[in-house]
């Protein structure tokens, strides 16, 4: 016959397996990594297949819209999302109340500005229409872009959160057409030039040599890993990060992309 001490004690060893068996579930399940449409995911299914090899599985979901990785990622849905750099994940936090950190730096992905109409930024017409991303730090850095071509200079002090509204002086009174960054390359068409992120440069069949001119492995908008706060310390978390930053990967992406991505590694 059990008695009440007894059965104390069964609840608690019954109590502590399931805690057992509910984490040996967790641990067998892949760890998620969200990534938008186009060459980054390439590299984090290298990074997966390695890491299959040291006992981590890994599965890669790929978003059409740059604000479903951090949705998913917040809501707790995917593990860990490879596919945006600080200034943008900093605007996304602050409107969005999102209790993401960013992690360990990824790559550098060079943006351009193409046209299907013009050369060089010489031949833009007097009040040319010019193509950004209609998220807040993508269209300062194609501000930034375009300065450095030489068709806009911004205010003194404008930084990743700059607009159309800080801009000092504009000599072709050239307009800029703010699109969804998946849209701008079918865009081309209609517009004298814009700028274009190089993952969907790449699904869209543009090279970035054929820019006329792109962002330099100096850039300051380097993709970064990002997590919950929660999560920050997960181990299977880091364990993932160190072999996405490791050498056979650093020499995939040389291999495969030949300089249109780099590693900051």
């Amino acid at each position: 016959m059990l008695t009440r001490h007894s059965l104390a004690l069964l609840g608690a060893a019954l109590f502590a397996f399931a805690g057992l068996t509910g984490n040996a579930q967790a641990a067998d399940k892949p760890l998620t990594v969200g990534v938008s449409s186009g060459p980054y995911g390439d590299i984090l299914r290298e990074a997966a297949r390695l890491a299959e090899k040291e006992g981590l599985k890994a599965e890669i979901i790929e978003f059409t819209d740059w604000n479903q990785p951090n949705a998913a990622l917040d809501a707790g849905e995917i593990d860990l999302n490879n596919f945006q750099h600080r200034p943008y994940l900093a605007n996304q936090i602050k409107a969005r109340g999102y209790k993401l950190v960013a992690l360990d730096a990824s790559i550098v992905v060079p943006g351009g500005i193409f046209s299907a109409k013009v050369k060089g930024f010489d031949a833009l017409p007097k009040g040319a229409k010019l193509g950004i991303p209609n998220d807040p730090t993508n269209a300062a850095r194609a501000l930034f872009l375009f300065q450095e071509a030489g068709v806009i200079k911004l205010k003194p002090g404008a930084g990743s959160t700059a607009t159309a509204l800080d801009i000092a002086e504009n000599p072709k009174n050239v307009t800029f057409v703010e699109l969804d960054a998946a849209q701008l390359p079918r865009s081309l068409s209609d517009l004298d030039a814009s700028f274009v992120s190089n993952n969907y440069a790449h699904l869209a069949g543009l090279k970035l040599k054929d820019a006329l001119i792109t962002e330099t492995k100096n850039s300051e908008w380097t993709l970064v890993f990002a997590s919950r706060e929660d999560r920050k310390d997960d181990p299977r978390i880091k364990k993932f990060i160190s072999i996405y930053r490791s050498e056979p990967v650093k020499k995939f992406i040389e291999d495969k992309f030949k300089g249109s991505i780099l590693p900051t590694w």
